[in-house]
């Protein structure tokens, strides 16, 4: 649509209010309506309205392609979320069994430690004993 400094009256003469597109408006008597009339020597309207039928249906067939990708990785999200929590409450049932073993064999080592402190002090005493003689 090319811009003009010329109004619609000045192209189409009889009817003022005639738009080069082939729509033409008169306000009504009385009334703020205005009526609107289709020429029907413009039939480019009808591909218009096609092709836009044809894009928003386009744009519809997109928001649902969107959509269900949206629902498959939020699916994805919560398995994921779900693997997590397990994963997260096996170590932490892990950790505790091996505190718990460390804590029992800990002692147990430390007496080990002393048992054989005990018998090395024991050992070297005897020896200076039986050395001296």
């Amino acid at each position: 649509m090319a811009s003009n400094s010329h109004s619609c009256s000045d192209f189409y003469g009889a009817s003022p209010y005639r738009s080069r597109e082939g729509l033409s408006t008169r306000p009504t008597a009385g009334s703020d309506e205005i009526q609107l009339r289709i020429d029907p020597m413009h039939g480019d309207l009808d591909d218009e309205i096609t092709s836009l039928r044809k894009q928003v249906r386009q744009l519809r067939n997109v928001a649902q392609e969107i959509e269900s990708e949206a629902k498959f990785q939020n699916d994805f999200i919560s398995q994921l979320q779900m693997t997590l929590i397990k994963a997260q409450a096996g170590v932490k049932n892990n950790m505790r069994k091996l505190n718990r073993s460390f804590i029992r064999e800990g002692s147990n080592h430390v007496m080990h430690v002393v048992l054989f402190a005990l018998l090395c002090f024991f050992l070297v005493y005897l020896w200076s004993k039986f050395s001296r003689r």
